[in-house]
């Protein structure tokens, strides 16, 4: 596997680029802003026989360019929770003035799987929020980051359903499993579960 990260738009979120050997396969996470650096590295990476695009939620800052990555680089599928497909749709879904609702937004499918990753569905920071395992790495949105939670005081946010998923989903994986948050730099679920001050 091959993994490059990009820190896009405004708010600093990280889009991941995960590039499999063995089925050529190229999955862009959360490509949420800054569309043509995307593209451009996703062409750096390697050649890839398709591409798909995961959503670990629909926040804007996590679906900004998803219709221009979506487009230039022919994504087969944008996979995304069903009970994030409101919000995706909704032209509320912004941060004013420094993010505007996303634009020219293809249709999205629920995942469907193959062996490549496995998907958790860890509702709380939004009703559909997801991670996804690609055998020892975690890319986990803005459930999980180092030293924090996400938040959940936006619409459709729950403190309690987020610890829930926290708790049943993502802390009884291995202590060295790799974790890619939505914003800031990485850590492991070992770091998180004995050092994390929301998980005490």
């Amino acid at each position: 596997m091959s993994m490059r990260l990009l820190t896009v738009g405004p708010i600093g979120e990280n889009c991941y680029l995960v590039r499999l050997e063995k089925t050529r396969r190229l999955y862009v996470i959360d490509p949420g802003a800054d569309a043509p650096e995307i593209v451009a590295a996703a062409r750096d990476l390697a050649p890839a026989d398709s591409v798909r695009i995961l959503l670990t939620h629909a926040h804007v800052d996590h679906i900004g360019a998803v219709g221009a990555v979506a487009r230039e680089l022919d994504a087969e599928q944008v996979m995304l929770d069903p009970a994030d497909v409101a919000l995706y749709r909704s032209p509320y879904n912004a941060i004013p003035p420094v993010l505007p609702p996303a634009r020219d937004l293809p249709g999205t499918v629920d995942f469907t799987t193959d062996g490549d990753f496995e998907v958790l569905r860890v509702p709380g920071h939004t009703p559909g929020g997801c991670a996804f395992l690609f055998g020892g790495e975690l890319f986990c949105g803005d459930t999980l980051f180092s030293g924090s939670i996400g938040r959940t005081d936006l619409p459709g946010g729950d403190y309690e359903t987020l610890m829930e998923s926290i708790r049943t989903r993502l802390l009884p994986l291995p202590p060295d499993t790799r974790v890619y948050p939505g914003h800031g730099c990485a850590t492991t679920i070992g770091m998180e579960k004995s050092g994390n001050p929301y998980l005490k």
